[in-house]
C-alpha cells in the first residue's frame, strides 16, 4: 500500500471513531426514552393540581368565559349535541347543551385536599377522585419505566394522571353533575385484589339533593385491564328520576412518553369505531385534526379512546345502545392550555318512583394486546396501526407471538421469523440472484460494447439487447422479486413498531430493550457492513450516477437506522445477513453451470 492510500485510510478509521465517540456521546445527552421520564412535567400518584391550573388559566385569560369557569371549577365539560347527524332516537334521549354555558359552581378543594381512594391489582395501581369518582392516576404494574425494574410504585409507567400534563377518565351523570361535580363517599380509602380473588368491587354512593342514591361500582378483575363500571340508582321518592350518562377521556396535548422519538412516530391522538360504515369502520383524530374541525357522529356499539404507540385507553358504553360520541377540543383561555376530549352520551334511563334503574359501562386502560382488545368490543384492535398493509401483518403478528411461545425470548424470535419469511420467498430470491449473476457474467462485454459504439445510444442499446437475448438473461429478472417481497417488508416493518411486546425485551449482552435504540449502535454499524457486503458482490449499474449512489447507500442507511428501535434494525440486520449467504450460494451455483456448460461445449 503506498503512503497517499495508506494516509487517507488513516483518515477514514480517525473519522469513524470520531463519529462514533460523538454518536455516543449524543446518546448521554439525549438518552432513549424508555417510560414516563419527563421529569419537568411528570406527576407523582396523586399529585392532581389539574383544578389550580385550570382557575390559573381563567384569571390569566381575564374575562375567559362561562366554559373557563367551568374548567376551574373541574366540572366534565360535555358538548353540544344539537349539530350532530340526526338519528331515530327521541328529542328527550339525547340531550342538545349549549357547548359554553355551564353553570357556575362551587370550586373544586385544593389538590392537596382531595378525597382520594387508593385501589392496587395485580396489573393497576389508580386513584379515584371522589369528587366526581373520577380516575385521575392509572400506573400500570406490569408495564415498568425502565427494563428490570424492581416492582415499587415510582417505577409503574403512568398512564393517566392530573397535574401539569393532563389525562384523565370521568364519567357520570349529566343532570348530576351539571350543578358541579357529584360528591361520592366510600368505605375505604385503599383497596386490594388479595391474593386467590379474582375480583373486587369499589363502591361509591351519592345522594342527590332530591333523594336519590347512586352507586357508582367499580370491578376489578385479576389481569385484566378492562374495568366493569356499573351505575345503579335507587329513587324512593314520589317522581321518577331520568338522566344520561356520560363517559370522557380528557387529555393535554403532550406527546407519547414511550415514543422511540426522531421521525420513527406512530399515531397519537383520539380514535373511535363506525361499525356500520363498512369501507372505512376506524375513526382518527390527531391534535391536528381536532384543532381544525371537531368531530361528532351517533353510533350502535361504538367506543371513544385515546391511543399511544403501546397503550390505549377507552370508553366502551352498553351493546347494543345508540350513542352520541364527539372528539373535540377545548380552549381554557389565552394564557391557558389546549384541553383535548373523547367522549359518549348514552340514550336517558329512567328511575320510576319506588324504584331502581342500572346501566353498566366498560372502560379499558392497558397495552395494545391485539387478542385482547378484539374480545372487549368491534374494531378495538385497529388501534394497533398495522398501516394499509395490516392484511399481511395481522398473521405476521400471530406468527410471531407463536414463536415467542416456544423460544421466549424476542430477539430470537425477530430472528427466526426473518429466516421464515426468507425461506418462503426463496424462490423468488433464487430468480433475482441468478439474474445478478448473469448480469455480473456479462459485465466485460458490456463494457466492450461501450467502447465500441462510444455516444450511439441507439445502437448501443439495440446490441445490449441482443447480447440478453443470445445470453437467455432477463435484465428486469431481478427487480420482480425484490417488489413482490418489499410488502411483507414493509408490513414486518410495522408488526415490529407496533408490538407492545417488544417494549423493555430483552434479547443479550447490552442490549435490554428491543424497542429503542442500541445504546452503542452495535446493531446499525454492523447492518451498514452487511449492506457494504451485499453492493461489493452485486453487479455494478452501467450508469455511473447510480454506481455513485449504490456506493452511499450502506452509510446513508446506517445514518438512518441509527435512531431506529434495536429490533427493527436487528430484523434489517439478519435480513441482509442472510440475503448474502443466499446471493453467494446461487452465484456459485450459477457460474459452477456456466463453467460446466462451457467445458461440455468445447
Amino acid at each position: 500500500m503506498d503512503r497517499t492510500r495508506l494516509t487517507r485510510t488513516a483518515l477514514y478509521l480517525s473519522l469513524a471513531v470520531i463519529t462514533y465517540l460523538m454518536l455516543l456521546e449524543w446518546n448521554e445527552d439525549y438518552p432513549p426514552q424508555t417510560g414516563n421520564d419527563d421529569a419537568a412535567v411528570a406527576s407523582t400518584p396523586g399529585d392532581g393540581n389539574a383544578a389550580q391550573d385550570l382557575q390559573a388559566d381563567a384569571i390569566q385569560g381575564g374575562t375567559a368565559g362561562a366554559d373557563d369557569a367551568a374548567d376551574a371549577a373541574g366540572i366534565p365539560d360535555i358538548p353540544s349535541v344539537a349539530t350532530a347527524p340526526t338519528s331515530n332516537a327521541s328529542a328527550g334521549d339525547l340531550p342538545a347543551l349549549p357547548p359554553s354555558s355551564a353553570p357556575a359552581v362551587p370550586n373544586q378543594p385544593a389538590a392537596d385536599d382531595r378525597r382520594l381512594v387508593e385501589v392496587l391489582t395485580d396489573t393497576v395501581l389508580l386513584h379515584i377522585d371522589l369528587d366526581g369518582g373520577d380516575i385521575v392516576y392509572l400506573a400500570l404494574r406490569q408495564h415498568r419505566n425502565r427494563p428490570d425494574s424492581p416492582d415499587e410504585p415510582s417505577e409503574y409507567f403512568v398512564l393517566l394522571e392530573s397535574g401539569n400534563r393532563t389525562y384523565i377518565a370521568q364519567s357520570g351523570f349529566l343532570g348530576m353533575d351539571s350543578g358541579g361535580r357529584a360528591g361520592y363517599e366510600s368505605a375505604a380509602s385503599n383497596y386490594r385484589l388479595a391474593d386467590g380473588e379474582n375480583s373486587m368491587a369499589v363502591d361509591l354512593i351519592h345522594h342527590t339533593a332530591s333523594g336519590q342514591s347512586v352507586t357508582k361500582r367499580y370491578t376489578f378483575h385479576r389481569g385484566s385491564y378492562l374495568l366493569d363500571i356499573d351505575f345503579i340508582v335507587d329513587n324512593p321518592g314520589p317522581e321518577p328520576w331520568r338522566d344520561n350518562l356520560y363517559g370522557q377521556l380528557r387529555r393535554s396535548g403532550f406527546d407519547d412518553p414511550t415514543s422511540a422519538g426522531g421521525f420513527l412516530r406512530t399515531f397519537l391522538g383520539f380514535v373511535g369505531t363506525s361499525p356500520n360504515d363498512l369501507d372505512d369502520p376506524y375513526i382518527e383524530r390527531d391534535f391536528g385534526d381536532i384543532d381544525e374541525r371537531e368531530t361528532g357522529y351517533r353510533e350502535i356499539d361504538g367506543w371513544v379512546g385515546f391511543n399511544q404507540q403501546y397503550f390505549l385507553s377507552a370508553w366502551v358504553p352498553a351493546a347494543g345502545v345508540e350513542n352520541q360520541y364527539t372528539i373535540r377540543r377545548r380552549n381554557t383561555g389565552p394564557g391557558g392550555r389546549r384541553q383535548y376530549f373523547g367522549e359518549f352520551i348514552a340514550p336517558a334511563i329512567s328511575a320510576a318512583a319506588g324504584g331502581r334503574a342500572e346501566t353498566r359501562m366498560q372502560f379499558y386502560a392497558g397495552p395494545k394486546d391485539r387478542r385482547a382488545l378484539a374480545d372487549i368490543a368491534p374494531n378495538l384492535d385497529l388501534t394497533i396501526d398495522y398501516s394499509f398493509l395490516w392484511f399481511l401483518a395481522k398473521p405476521i403478528h400471530w406468527l410471531l407471538l407463536e414463536i415467542n411461545e416456544f423460544v421466549v425470548n424476542w430477539g430470537l424470535s425477530i430472528i427466526i421469523l426473518t429466516l421464515i419469511v426468507k425461506a418462503v420467498f426463496y424462490k423468488l430470491s433464487e430468480t433475482q440472484y441468478r439474474s445478478m449473476a448473469g448480469m455480473r457474467r456479462l459485465m466485460p462485454k458490456m463494457q466492450q460494447l461501450k467502447e465500441s459504439y462510444g455516444d450511439d445510444k441507439m445502437q448501443l442499446q439495440k446490441a445490449t439487447m441482443d447480447l440478453y437475448k443470445k445470453e437467455k438473461i432477463n435484465p428486469f429478472g431481478g427487480c420482480l422479486p425484490i417488489l413482490v417481497q418489499m410488502p411483507v417488508f414493509i408490513a414486518l416493518y410495522w408488526v415490529l413498531l407496533e408490538s407492545v411486546e417488544l417494549r423493555h425485551a430483552p434479547f443479550f449482552l447490552w442490549i435490554n430493550d428491543l424497542s429503542v435504540r442500541d445504546p452503542y449502535f452495535v446493531l446499525p454499524i454492523l447492518m451498514g457492513v452487511t449492506m457494504y457486503l451485499q453492493t461489493a458482490i452485486s453487479p455494478t449499474p452501467a450508469d455511473p450516477t447510480q454506481a455513485k449512489v449504490m456506493k452511499l447507500m450502506p452509510l446513508m442507511m446506517t445514518a438512518l437506522f441509527i435512531f431506529f428501535p434495536a429490533g427493527l434494525v436487528l430484523y434489517w440486520l439478519m435480513n441482509s445477513l442472510i440475503s448474502i449467504l443466499q446471493q453467494w450460494y446461487i452465484t456459485r451455483k450459477v457460474e459452477a453451470a456456466y463453467a460446466a456448460q462451457k467445458t461440455g461445449k468445447r
